[in-house]
């Protein structure tokens, strides 16, 4: 019977791998055949970057039971990092126009800069646990909302404007457009600025499933359970959390980095609390302690809110008939309700505490049972 639950078990999670994996050869064929315009693969893009923030804050909310709100500012440092490190030097003058051409004046290759952006809020954020973390509960978010907004202010000082450039934005940095592949001529032949932002968020999001089903990860899972009783066992607390919190905030910084990329300028001013909150319910709407619900309403999220609901702010006419309400700011009234009907139907969100393989066991299951009624 042990042996056959195994064999489920490991069915389940080859058949979730190459359900994943032929997610990925879908993109890449879409990618080359439907134009590069569709609002499709804007979706993709900029829901792999919130699927990375939204399971890197799940990391602390969900399975650590640290309630931080602290992921725009993360996502701050990693993207003027960035933008920092990776505008050409030839550009730096036209960025920095007045500042000199800012003080740094060499330029890092595109993955050297998004792991230093890891790095850099990783960093970050082992500062601010030092005292943050010793907080609980209801304080301990409105600690680090503050300090996220102490970094928002910070960046735009002026003072700091021959790095940050101030309150001007960062640009002409490379985007996920510099990834496709071009003949001499500079013509596409090889579309790759969907897949490669997919593929460093599924990369990323890997590495911290790992750290979930380790034995680190479960230390984590007790001291959410009870803090008391993870102590008795042994577990240092402050380390573990401290820790939590630097590789969410690490992931978080990644995320700021793929964020700067899909909008190709960064500015101090857009990385506000409103998207932390997002962040937020996109993992309470997926489920809180479930990495496949946070990477499903992700895409969710950016597809209503960027694309299927973008028409209720067009005022539509039918003949002589104009529809009522559909004016400018009416889509996130109806995103609004859409939310609030989720939040009471599914109060432990769409996926609960269950990843792919456990839908895929209960399948499994199903079919076993109607064969054995049969």
């Amino acid at each position: 019977m042990t042996d056959m639950k195994k064999k489920k078990m490991d069915s389940a999670t080859v058949i979730s791998i190459v359900i994943v994996l032929a997610l990925y050869v879908l993109v890449f064929v879409a990618e080359q055949i439907i134009p590069a315009t569709s609002m499709l693969f804007t979706v993709i893009k900029k829901g792999a970057t919130y699927a990375l923030v939204a399971v890197s804050m799940n990391l602390l909310n969900g399975f650590t039971g640290i309630f931080s709100l602290g992921q725009a500012g993360f996502m701050l440092v990693g993207a003027y990092v960035y933008g920092i490190f990776t505008i050409p030097v030839v550009s730096r003058m036209d960025v920095y126009q007045y500042y000199s051409g800012g003080l740094v004046q060499f330029t890092l290759p595109v993955f050297v800069a998004m792991l230093l952006s890891g790095l850099a809020a990783a960093f970050l954020a082992l500062l601010i646990g030092l005292p943050v973390l010793r907080l609980k509960s209801d304080y301990l978010a409105i600690a680090t909302l503050g300090f996220a907004e102490i970094i928002r202010a910070l960046f735009q000082w002026d003072k700091l404007g021959p790095i940050t450039n101030g309150s001007n934005m960062l640009r002409l940095f490379p985007n996920f457009n510099d990834f496709n592949i071009r003949n001499a001529n500079g013509d596409v032949v090889v579309y790759l600025s969907t897949l490669v932002p997919l593929l460093i968020a599924g990369v990323c999001i890997f590495v911290i499933i790992l750290l979930i089903n380790s034995t680190y990860g479960r230390a984590l899972r007790a001291i959410k359970d009870d803090e008391i009783a993870a102590e008795a066992m042994g577990i240092r607390l402050a380390s573990h959390k401290r820790l939590a919190f630097c590789i969410s905030s690490f992931f978080a910084g990644v995320g700021g980095a793929m964020l700067a990329m899909y909008q190709t300028t960064v500015q101090a001013k857009s990385f506000t609390t409103a998207m932390t909150y997002e962040i937020l319910l996109i993992v309470v709407i997926g489920g809180i302690g479930s990495v496949t619900g946070s990477c499903m309403s992700s895409f969710l999220f950016v597809a209503c809110s960027e694309w299927w609901l973008r028409f209720l702010d067009q005022k539509q006419v039918i003949g002589d008939f104009e529809v009522p309400l559909l004016r400018n700011g009416f889509r996130l009234v109806v995103f609004s309700i859409i939310i609030m009907i989720v939040v009471l139907f599914f109060r432990q969100g769409i996926m609960g505490r269950k990843e792919l393989p456990d839908l895929i066991r209960q399948l499994q299951g199903k079919k076993a049972k109607g064969g054995a009624s049969k």
